[in-house]
């Protein structure tokens, strides 16, 4: 019978959440302010994250399915089980704050990709709409 592997010990949910809070700090959101011609500028940038985890036991010594054991468990089988979390993080430039003879404005980052990709939908969806339209007409005719 090969050897099982004994399971890691899953870091408890305030470990994890130390983790996320390192991770989603504020250095991250407001990056190092900047300064020339007078002007000074702070970038922002949007964060988002999340995390979870989980864990599992399977079927004991003989335990069946019906009991709460797998399928491929039934009797006999040997006890099994699971854990596992996971944390991910995304960023996005999302603007500057503009400091200019004591007045500050808000200068927001332009996303080209998006905004090339917004109007290629709109476009195909007004060419659809256009050729419906005259389908329709044709048929009235």
């Amino acid at each position: 019978m090969p050897r099982r592997k004994e399971p890691e010990e899953m870091p408890s949910p305030e470990e994890i959440l130390g983790r996320v809070r390192d991770a989603m700090r504020v250095e991250q959101v407001f990056g190092q302010p900047f300064e020339k011609d007078g002007v000074t500028v702070i970038p922002v940038a949007r964060v988002m994250g999340g995390a979870g985890g989980g864990g599992g036991t399977g079927p004991v010594a003989g335990e069946t399915a019906a009991e709460g054991g797998t399928a491929e468990g039934g009797p006999g089988a040997p006890p099994t089980s699971g854990s596992g979390w996971g944390f991910g993080a995304g960023a996005a430039p999302a603007g500057v704050y503009v400091i200019r003879d004591g007045a500050v404005s808000w200068e927001p980052a332009v996303d080209r990709n998006r905004v090339i990709l917004v109007a290629g939908l709109v476009t195909i969806v007004t060419i659809w709409s256009i050729r419906a339209i005259l389908v329709a007409i044709a048929k009235r005719a």
